[in-house]
């Protein structure tokens, strides 16, 4: 997969992390005995604090 910002990886990763801490989601290197629900959580708890912060800051 091709990134358009490859040096906002590493900050995404760790907002994953902080993200799937806080859901108690046990998040690893290797996620593949986690639920679709549980990912999917995680990536919709993000997108909804993403874009909360980007309408604080309009």
């Amino acid at each position: 997969m091709k990134h358009l910002v490859p040096e906002a990886r590493s900050g995404l990763n760790k907002f994953k992390m902080e993200v799937a801490n806080e859901l108690g989601v046990p998040f690893t290197d290797y996620n593949g005995d986690l639920t679709s629900k549980q990912c999917g959580s995680v990536g919709g708890e993000m997108v909804k604090r993403m874009v909360e912060a980007y309408e604080r800051n309009l």
